[in-house]
This record gives structure tokens, sequence and C-alpha cells, in this order.
């Protein structure tokens, strides 16, 4: 099989909000939790997204292996509740990789085209 092939039959679909949350998890390393995961998307995405949608999208990356889940120790201002901390692992940075290096090469060359969109 060519090389093309057989990276893209091995590499993961993430869809939007998933490489959203991905993306998000990434960038705040170990401050990546549900709730910052959240406040994230809004500020820097610029769109609505609730709690529960990200801690969702979150169980559904650590079943398919692309972040794993730690529970940090209880703090005073949770009340004494535990935060649930979330690390992208290898297989997720990868799915990032693939899904960033699909969208430059869908968009190679329309440049000026998605500038003049605006």
């Amino acid at each position: 099989m060519p090389r093309m092939k057989r990276h893209l039959a091995e590499s993961i679909n993430l869809g939007e909000f998933e490489q959203l949350v991905l993306i998000t998890a990434m960038r705040l390393g170990n401050e990546a939790y549900s709730a910052a995961i959240q406040a994230e998307i809004e500020k820097r995405g610029g769109r609505p997204a609730s709690v529960s949608a990200v801690y969702t999208t979150l169980e559904r990356l650590e079943i398919k292996g692309l972040v794993r889940s730690r529970v940090g120790e209880p703090t005073p201002q949770r009340g004494g509740k535990r935060k649930k901390h979330y690390e992208v692992t290898p297989a997720g940075t990868r799915a990032v990789q693939d899904a960033y290096q699909l969208l430059k090469r869908m968009t190679k060359g329309m440049e000026s085209m998605l500038e003049k969109a605006r």
C-alpha cells in the first residue's frame, strides 16, 4: 500500500469538537480539566461549549486512547472535591497532527481565497 494510503488508514478521524477539546487539552497541559477546557474553548475559540459536552468528549477520547485521566488532590476551593485532570497521549498528539496535516493539504493553494472570505 502506498505510504499516503497506509497513513490515512491508520489515522483516527476526529470530529470538530473532539479536535477542539484535544487541542485545548494539549495547550493547557497540567491544567487540563473539563471546566478549564470549556472556558478556553469559549475564550479562544469564540464559541459556546458546555462543561458536560466537554466531559463527555473527554470520556470518548479516553476510550479511544487519545487522553488519559488522573484524579488530583482535593482543593478547598472545590469544597474538598478532587479535579479530574487529562493528559494527551502520544496517540492523541498524532491524531491532532494528522488532522492538522489533512487541513493543510486540503487548503493548500487556497490561502488568498480563504483570506478574502473574511
